[in-house]
Order: C-alpha cells, then sequence, then structure tokens
C-alpha cells in the first residue's frame, strides 16, 4: 500500500465533510489511559544485523508452554496439536485463500468452512454457526448486540463468573451503557445472576465453565430468561469441554460464543485466536459474519456457496448487522482439520484425559498446608486460595521453571479479595511429574 500524504487545505477540507474540528477528535472514542504517556527511547537508527541481533535477544527471555510445568489457563490453554494440522494448513492452496466472493474458484475454502460450521453446530448443540469470528471476547461483544437487535430491549447482566477480559470487551463495544450490568467476581461461584433479569433484560452472558473452573446450571438460567423473554448467551473459554459437558443448545441456550484455540491452535504467545457462534436458526438472520451453505450447480452438482453475509456495510453502511470484517480463516481450518482428526469418539476421550488430569491436581493441591482449592465442581481448571500474595508466589514458582497458573490479580488487578487466588488448568499434556513437581515447590514455598 502506497503512502499518499496529504496537505494541510487537504485534511481541513475532509475533517470539514464529516464534522470534525481537528485530528483529534478522530480518537476521542479511545480511553486517556490507552494514549501513550511515556518515552519510547528508541536508538535513532542501527544496522539491520544489530537489529536482528536486538529482536534474537528479546525473543529469547520468552517462555514456551513446553520449557516445563505448565498450569496456565484463564481463556488460554496448551493442548497438543498434531503435527498432521501444521502440514496441511501450510499448503498453498490454504495459505493463498481469501474471501471467498467467487464461488466458482473457491469450492475448497467454502466446502471448509461449511465443514467447520457444521462441527461447531454439533458440538454446542445449536442449529447454526458461522464461519467464524476473531476470537472469544469479541464474539461475546457481538453476541450481546445480536440480543438486543433480537428482542429489542437494552438491559444486559454479565455473569459474576465472566472472563475478565470479555467483560472489558462487552463494556467497550457498549462504551459504559447504563444498561450494561456487570456482577462482582464470585471466585467461589455463590453469586446469583438470575435475580438481575426483569422485563427490560435482553440477555443474559453466563461462562461455563467459569472463568475460576466452575460449572454453571444452564438449565435454570435458560428456563430464568425465557420466563423474562431475554435470551441465554453462553460462552465457553475452553472448548474441550464440551467433550465431556452436555451441550449448551440443549439445555435452552439462544446464542453460544465460545473460544476455538485449543483445537488446532497452539498458543502462539497470545494468538491469533479463533471465535465460535452457533445460534437456533430463527436467529439466523442477525447474527454477525457469514455463513456459507451447500447448494447445487446448473448440472446438479454438489457445491458451496457464500450464503449470507450480514455485511450490509458494503453497499448500505447504516444498516449493517456488524461491522467485523472477516473471518479466522487458516484458524478455523486448523481447527477443522485437528476436530476431523479427533472424530466424536477422540473428541470424547480428549476431554476425559483433561478431566482426569484435573482430578488429581486437584487432590494433589488440596492436600499442602496453606492451599485451598475453591471448586466444588469443574472440568479442566480450578481456583485455589494460598496463604501467601499470589502473584508473588508465581513470580517465585516461575523462576523455579514452574509455571504454576495465574494469579487473579493479573486479570482482576485492585481487588484485594482476589490477591491470594491462582487459576490453574490441567491438560491432557500435564504429567503426573508435572503436578509432583508443582506440589513440591508449593510445599517449599509456602512453609
Amino acid at each position: 500500500m502506497r503512502y499518499l500524504p496529504h496537505s494541510d487545505h487537504e485534511r481541513a477540507e475532509m475533517l470539514g465533510i464529516i464534522g470534525a474540528p481537528d485530528v483529534d477528535a478522530l480518537f476521542s472514542a479511545v480511553p486517556k489511559a490507552a494514549f501513550k504517556n511515556f518515552s519510547l527511547d528508541l536508538p535513532a537508527h542501527s544496522p539491520e544485523f544489530l537489529v536482528e541481533a536486538h529482536m534474537r535477544a528479546l525473543a529469547g527471555r520468552n517462555r514456551s508452554g513446553g520449557d516445563g510445568p505448565f498450569f496456565v489457563g484463564a481463556g488460554a490453554y496448551r493442548h497438543h496439536i498434531p503435527a498432521t494440522v501444521d502440514h496441511l494448513i501450510q499448503r498453498s492452496e490454504w495459505l493463498t485463500a481469501y474471501t471467498p466472493y467467487q464461488p466458482e474458484i473457491s469450492q475448497g475454502t467454502l466446502q471448509m468452512l461449511f465443514e467447520f460450521q457444521t462441527q461447531v453446530a454439533k458440538i454446542t448443540g445449536m442449529e447454526v454457526a458461522n464461519a467464524s469470528l476473531y476470537d472469544g471476547s469479541t464474539g461475546t461483544a457481538e453476541a450481546v448486540l445480536m440480543a438486543r437487535r433480537l428482542t429489542r430491549k437494552d438491559k444486559i447482566v454479565l455473569s459474576d463468573g465472566l472472563h475478565p477480559h470479555y467483560r472489558d470487551v462487552v463494556k467497550a463495544y457498549l462504551k459504559d451503557d447504563p444498561d450494561l450490568v456487570c456482577l462482582s467476581p464470585s471466585p467461589e461461584g455463590q453469586g446469583d445472576i438470575l435475580e438481575q433479569i426483569d422485563g427490560n433484560t435482553a440477555a443474559i452472558v453466563i461462562q461455563t465453565p467459569d472463568f475460576y473452573g466452575h460449572l454453571r446450571d444452564l438449565k435454570q438460567a435458560a428456563d430464568a430468561a425465557h420466563a423474562q423473554g431475554a435470551l441465554l448467551i453462553v460462552v465457553i473459554t475452553e472448548i474441550v469441554s464440551l467433550g465431556l459437558l452436555e451441550a449448551p443448545g440443549a439445555l435452552g441456550a439462544d446464542i453460544v460464543v465460545a473460544e476455538g484455540q485449543s483445537i488446532g491452535n497452539a498458543l502462539n504467545f497470545g494468538g491469533p485466536y479463533l471465535g465460535l457462534m452457533a445460534t437456533r436458526k430463527e436467529f439466523l438472520r442477525q447474527m454477525p459474519g457469514r455463513i456459507c451453505g451447500e447448494t447445487v450447480d446448473a448440472d446438479g452438482n454438489r457445491g458451496f456457496v457464500l450464503t449470507l453475509s450480514t455485511r450490509e456495510q458494503h453497499i448500505r453502511r447504516e444498516k449493517a448487522t456488524s461491522n467485523i470484517c472477516t473471518n479466522s480463516g487458516l484458524c478455523a481450518l486448523a481447527f477443522s482439520i485437528h476436530m476431523a482428526l479427533l472424530g466424536e469418539a477422540g473428541f470424547t476421550r480428549l476431554a476425559r484425559l483433561n478431566h482426569a488430569n484435573a482430578i488429581v491436581l486437584a487432590d494433589t493441591l488440596a492436600g499442602i498446608p496453606g492451599v485451598t482449592v475453591l471448586n466444588k465442581t469443574f472440568f479442566n481448571e480450578m481456583t485455589i486460595r494460598v496463604s501467601q500474595p499470589a502473584a508473588a508466589l508465581v513470580e517465585r514458582l516461575a523462576s523455579r521453571g514452574i509455571l504454576a497458573g495465574v494469579p487473579a490479580s493479573r486479570l482482576l488487578p485492585g481487588d484485594p479479595e482476589v490477591d491470594n487466588l491462582i487459576i490453574l488448568a490441567a491438560t491432557e499434556l500435564t504429567t503426573q511429574t508435572d503436578i509432583a513437581a508443582l506440589a513440591a515447590a508449593l510445599v517449599e514455598e509456602l512453609a
């Protein structure tokens, strides 16, 4: 893309057309806290080989999930990704594919997305799924906006167990809307979202397993929401849990959004990740993103097309259902390949392995002086209370080569109620040796 500079006169003319007094007004929606208020202290210039050496040194300070005992979760999980997945997604046919607007030359991409949608609908127990969104957090915000359109109501209630990052993304989308109710964090799962439902409620948003690992009663929540004409939005950050838990659709969910990173997509130091969304067929027209469908061509042969693209911003921006602009195509492909390799039986076995390892982890932690496991229910993630500030303890354990989970205070800063809490996850990659190493280190550090 070429850089085309504009004169001061041209800038003033453009600002006048859109009604902005100056360039700074274009960024008025950005919170002040997000603006840089410090010097980057960058050198003026440096030879390319020195820059490369410097960047390699910085990268060398990263710790990967395979460097030792690893119990980090809280929305991003370490799972085994078969080598077949990486091999297939790097084929040139996939790497060069783009948005499938021309079905006659995009049948492979369209069929892949169709199969992906089918897999997502199957595991969530819903009738239709879209061809992916950016990630779980933006998917949650899109689901909230979708619920408002469907119900023509305003009140949104976010559960006490919703991931803090997801909550913050919804708040950013709604710009501190007074009809957005965010319940206080509930590490022991004691909050009651059902008390917040009234006749003006568009939707309640419940995560299960929640941020602290607790399993939530979706059937009761769905019945309570529907009695008031509200929708139930279910959020899942650990999609592997659906290999063992009953599908949200079977329990009354109206919209399901999830983070698909656990299947086919490695941690990658933070992304890119993959947003899943599924809903009931009657809500199809209000679902953001795009949907691929199956049809026949003029000769009666099976084919695939882009059935629905709710991105009216192409031609009628003011009527756009959503301005989310594309799908995470390569990540969706990785998800679909991994899911196909697993099959239904493999997906269930993977979930059972995760839960079995989590049971061993919970039982081991419960026997350590100075540690209390807060969960009565969990899938592969749990929260513990320790007798020391959690953040400092996790750092000391990291210096010993053990990544012992996420201090809750890292995602909920300024809340003294969570200062001694650590969220830990166990997956199929967690070994008995890993758990023993964590337990021994905790005994020493908490003595």
